[in-house]
């Protein structure tokens, strides 16, 4: 597995480095000028300048770097332009390499070839991308259960049936849009357990009442489930949170829909049960971290 953030490292930042270096000392500039100007060290700027650190022969050889090169250079050793102002162009020289089919997305391909299987028109590199927003979802799903399964406690929150915290793309429709924990979290043994890592489509229940709460307006792309208790209630009651009931025991999408009409500002919604369905809280929030930190407090 190598990121793109891992190519800018090891191969973009060296290169332009050791081409600002040079330039800087063809300028007259010392190497204790260009270092401080870099926030690298004297030996460094020497190995940079002497073509001592391994370069990009593609990336130094692009028309758009040798560009940036040349007006840094010139604006740095003139004092137009300060350190901060270069990183920043930098920066954005970056942001538009990685941009579909450019330079440094071309050379994430080549050093991840799984990713063709995605289409040839396809690049990952595209922050619309189908991929990279679920993979964003995936990210915030995985960060959020770290902190429920480090939260000292959560395990009394868990209900018989099982927690699941799940997390939907902007554009979710269905479940398949949702990514959930496969089998839920349950607690064994005094703590709670992930038995793998989430996907997409596998949460049906706690993706459902997310997904109809989102259809009548509710401002939500992540929600868990917890056992229900009044206490608790009152609890999120105190720190803001807006509280509406649904029956389960008709149509669930149905139930959660009117009891957001009812209540457009509700962030949790809850059900109190009946013959064979276990009373349940759901907590609702922009994103899976939000949520997790949310169940984090009520510990």
């Amino acid at each position: 597995m190598q990121f793109v953030e891992e190519i800018v490292v090891d191969e973009f930042l060296p290169t332009v480095r050791s081409l600002l270096a040079g330039a800087l000392r063809e300028r007259g500039l010392t190497q204790s000028e260009v270092a401080g100007m870099l926030g690298i060290s004297q030996s460094a700027v020497s190995k940079y300048a002497h073509g001592d650190v391994t370069t990009n022969d593609r990336i130094a050889d692009d028309e758009r770097v040798k560009a940036l090169v040349t007006e840094l250079a010139d604006g740095l050793a003139d004092g137009d332009i300060t350190p901060v102002q270069a990183l920043i162009e930098i920066e954005v020289l970056i942001r538009d390499l990685e941009a579909g089919g450019d330079l440094l997305a071309q050379l994430h391909e080549e050093a991840v070839p799984e990713l063709a299987e995605y289409g040839s028109s396809f690049r990952v590199h595209d922050p619309e991308s189908d991929l990279r927003t679920s993979e964003r979802v995936l990210s915030s799903l995985r960060r959020g259960l770290r902190v429920l399964e480090n939260a000292s406690g959560f395990t009394r929150l868990i209900p018989a049936v099982g927690s699941n915290l799940v997390a939907c793309t902007p554009d979710a429709d269905d479940v398949d849009d949702v990514a959930g924990v496969p089998g839920r979290i349950f607690d064994v043994k005094g703590q709670a357990t992930v038995p793998s890592s989430p996907e997409f489509g596998v949460s049906e229940h706690v993706a459902t009442v997310l997904l109809a709460a989102r259809r009548h307006g509710a401002d939500a792309s992540a929600a868990i489930n917890i056992t229900y208790d009044p206490e608790l209630l009152d609890r999120l009651a105190e720190r803001g949170h807006v509280t509406a009931e649904f029956d389960e025991d008709g149509d669930v999408a149905s139930s959660v829909g009117a009891a957001i009409e009812d209540e457009p500002d509700a962030t949790v919604l809850y059900q109190t049960g009946g013959m064979g369905i276990e009373p349940l809280i759901y907590v609702l929030g922009p994103d899976a971290e939000s949520v997790a930190e949310t169940i984090r407090a009520l510990i």
